[in-house]
């Protein structure tokens, strides 16, 4: 079965290269039949599946039997509107999408998990904290007609083996758009979220450890000249390979996390949005920790894209290596610090960033404006991160406006679904992209390294173990990718690790597993064997696991972070019931 999900795309895949006729057959007078004609695809492909989201993909999650749970609760769809559900409990809730025999079947939940936070554990089952409480009123910010959600402290796990929903205790409150961040030990923190009184900022972590949630860790980073920090919303969140948590966005000041003694600490400020804009902020941007190989030692690399609205098409990176963290020509006053990156061809809110098994990233969805399906970004591109360059990916198909969902899928293409323009309707049609190494230049299929034969189903950190192959002599890298689980532009748990290798005899690569729990958090990973034209192989399910890490001790320099001066603008403009929520809609 550690194959079968994978292996219905490539029926799929093929059947969309096959043109009319067949391959060097000759008919009874001997003339051969024509080769097939095909249309090269130097951006990729896109293709619509026939069958639709029969609910609205909120939050969509790769679970290692292949299938992906797909969460949804009342579905941006209030009890006061005609036609959405009443709950709890909440008849189709949530939905389990086969994308090897096409069924969508959908399940119950017992509470409304409507903008809840998810995340895959160690042992594969599925985290789900908060949702929503009460349905709020859109209205600008501060006004009367202004009134905010609220959050559920309810928690979850989805058992994949069972395809079941089991509650476990609550948070000490509510949590209503929460980010969930594995951790080193495979624990798992929620931060952020509203509460469930007044629709405020829960400014807190709480860490589950299997059994319970920890005390409150407060999320206070004491930075000077701006004491009254607060999350945002859904805060983009990273596991480093120091252990540390990197907070990025989509405020302008971003943070670390360090495990040990529980404390939030400044790191740098943004570029954008800058003087010229000072209450800009890359609300529904992304951010995505950029490959960690050998080649780059592991060094931890993340860009930030997009975002606000109107959006922008602006990018900025940071290093958060050793090195990063060095004064330089880039960083002349502190370090680290995030410098420019280059622009995308579209400016997008509500936008998709996913990992590729060749180590770049497709970005697309969103729209210039926010929930203004007239300005959406339909034109998909990909980004290097060695070149540092964004390229075409060509254009899907449908608009991808506030809630839609992106996953990379075990056999290297990369689904899209989703898209809720207002309360009640949202976009059911499914989109699958497959990148340009899965064709020639021609158009044909390209060969596909066959898939390493008999990979074991779990490693420890620094084991060595053989792959067989008989593509092993092509082979030019072996990566890990970690399952996706996504919403509201963000995947909390992505993650793309390479691994150490060296072709052996006989169609073997002996191969060495990450070395230690900071680099790849104990889980599931998609193995990935990818070749010198960079097209994967079909993926094999493997569960890393072993001892935790230690944590290092990371020497910072908040002291040397200047707090730009259109900070305190922005601070005294977002006062309001509910701050950094501006003038964007709230749901």
């Amino acid at each position: 079965m550690k194959k079968l999900t994978a292996m219905i795309f490539i029926v799929l895949i093929s059947l969309s290269f096959i043109q009319c006729g067949g391959g060097a057959a000759t008919s009874g007078g001997g003339t051969a039949t024509p080769p097939p004609a095909y249309t090269p695809h130097p951006n990729g492909l896109w293709s619509t599946l026939p069958q639709t989201m029969p609910i609205n993909p909120i939050h969509a999650a790769l679970l290692h039997t292949g299938k992906i749970l797909i969460v949804s609760g009342s579905g941006n769809c209030p009890p006061t509107q005609a036609g959405c559900p009443q709950g709890p409990q909440y008849t189709q809730g949530a939905a389990l999408l086969d994308l090897s025999n096409n069924n969508i079947a959908t399940m119950s939940t017992t509470w409304d998990m409507f903008c809840n936070g998810m995340s895959i554990m160690q042992d594969g089952r599925v985290l789900i904290s908060g949702g929503t409480k009460g349905y709020g009123a859109l209205a600008v910010v501060g006004t009367q007609g202004d009134i905010s959600f609220t959050g559920l402290p309810n928690a979850s796990i989805f058992d994949p083996s069972s395809e079941s929903f089991i509650d476990i205790a609550a948070t000490a409150h509510g949590r209503w758009y929460p980010t969930l961040t594995e951790l080193n030990d495979g624990t798992i923190m929620t931060t952020s979220g509203l509460n469930e009184t007044d629709g405020t900022v829960n400014n807190t972590t709480e860490i589950w450890n299997g059994q319970q949630w920890s005390a409150q860790i407060p999320g206070n980073p004491n930075i000077t000249n701006f004491p009254g920090f607060q999350f945002p919303l859904y805060p983009r969140m990273h596991l480093l390979p120091t252990g540390h948590i990197f907070y990025s966005a989509p405020s302008s000041a971003t943070l670390d996390f360090n495990p040990t003694g529980q404390n939030w600490t400044l790191v740098s400020w943004t570029i954008y949005p800058g003087l010229n804009d000072p209450n800009g902020e890359r609300t529904y941007g992304t951010s995505v920790l950029l490959p960690l190989t050998p080649q780059n030692n592991y060094s931890p690399k993340v860009i930030i894209m997009g975002g606000d609205n109107p959006a922008t098409n602006s990018t900025e990176l940071i290093d958060l290596s050793a090195a990063g963290a060095q004064l330089s020509a880039a960083c002349p006053t502190y370090a680290p610090c995030w410098v420019p990156g280059p622009a995308m061809s579209q400016s997008r809110v509500e936008m998709e960033a996913t990992l590729l098994p060749n180590g770049k990233v497709l970005v697309d969805a969103g729209s210039a404006k926010d929930e203004d399906e007239t300005t959406a970004s339909l034109q998909a591109e990909i980004y290097d991160p060695v070149a540092n360059t964004f390229s075409s990916a060509g254009s899907n198909a449908f608009p991808r406006l506030y809630h839609n969902v992106q996953l990379l899928l075990p056999d290297a293409t990369v689904l899209l679904t989703g898209g809720n323009p207002a309360q009640g309707v949202f976009e059911n049609h499914i989109e699958i992209y497959q990148p340009p190494y899965l064709f020639n230049a021609d158009g044909s299929p390209a060969h596909r390294p066959q898939s390493a034969v008999n990979p074991p189903n779990s490693i420890s950190y620094g084991q060595s173990f053989t792959l067989s192959t008989p593509d092993a002599s092509t082979i030019s890298s072996v990566v890990l990718m970690k399952a996706g689980s996504v919403t509201h532009s963000f995947d909390m748990d992505q993650r793309y690790v390479g691994l150490s290798f060296n072709t052996g005899a006989s169609g073997s690569l002996s191969v060495t597993a990450p070395s230690n729990s900071n680099i790849a958090p104990p889980g599931y990973y998609m193995l990935f064997l990818v070749n010198q034209a960079g097209t994967p192989s079909l993926a094999s399910w493997v569960q890393v696991s072993g001892p935790a890490a230690p944590i290092a001790n990371v020497e910072l320099h908040p002291e040397r972070v200047p707090t730009p001066a259109y900070i305190f603008q922005r601070k005294h403009v977002t006062e309001s019931p509910l701050p950094l929520r501006k003038e964007m809609h709230i749901h």
